[in-house]
């Protein structure tokens, strides 16, 4: 330390003015040490503040308690027209049916020809397969029915035809594949959570 202590000059004036100078640099090195802190050890823009999660559940209570409207609405509606409020049984006994109070658009697949394979007699209807499915137009969430109708010849008996049902993604799942985008595009794209 011999060469450091004889490097400094004898003049006052020309010692203060390298403390200052020292102590600037020194500024200056700790307030980048402070940002680069920042940036590794402080808060992320992924996190959430706690208080932000229960604005989730209140808009999810919200929604549920309009939902229970509208079915004590539709079951008071029905009594008042003197009709028993019917109850729809999906055809999985271990899975409930989508709700009643969501928008049904029918989609009906007729088998290929309207003439029996076996004798040529005309087809008619004898009873139809229904699956539901939930789907989604964007901003407005529907249940897509597909209605397969079984068709049966009076001339021979022998003759039931009836379409083939349509390929899902998810085989026996609800959800169609426009729905299955759009979480995707949520999830992956929008960078929304799975709520």
């Amino acid at each position: 330390m011999k060469g450091a202590a004889e490097d400094l000059p004898d003049d006052v004036g020309a010692l203060k003015a390298m403390i200052i100078a020292e102590r600037l640099r020194s500024a200056r090195l700790q307030h980048l040490l402070d940002v680069l802190n920042r940036m590794h050890f402080g808060r992320r823009s992924e996190k959430m503040v706690p208080d932000q999660l229960l604005l989730t559940f209140e808009d999810t209570g919200i929604a549920m308690g309009e939902v229970e409207m509208i079915q004590e609405q539709s079951v008071e509606a029905l009594e008042t027209a003197g009709a028993a409020p019917a109850r729809k049984r999906a055809p999985d006994a271990s899975r409930p049916s989508l709700p009643a109070h969501l928008p049904r658009h029918e989609i009906e697949i007729a088998p290929g020809g309207c003439a029996c394979s076996n004798c040529g007699g005309e087809l008619h209807r004898i009873g139809e397969d229904r699956a539901e499915r939930l789907d989604i137009v964007p901003a407005q969430y529907r249940v897509l029915v597909t209605v397969r109708p079984k068709m049966g010849c009076r001339s021979c008996g022998d003759g039931v035809s009836q379409a083939r049902a349509p390929k899902h993604i998810v085989p026996g799942g609800l959800p169609s594949e426009a729905l299955l985008a759009d979480v995707l595009v949520k999830k992956y794209a929008d960078h929304l959570p799975l709520l």
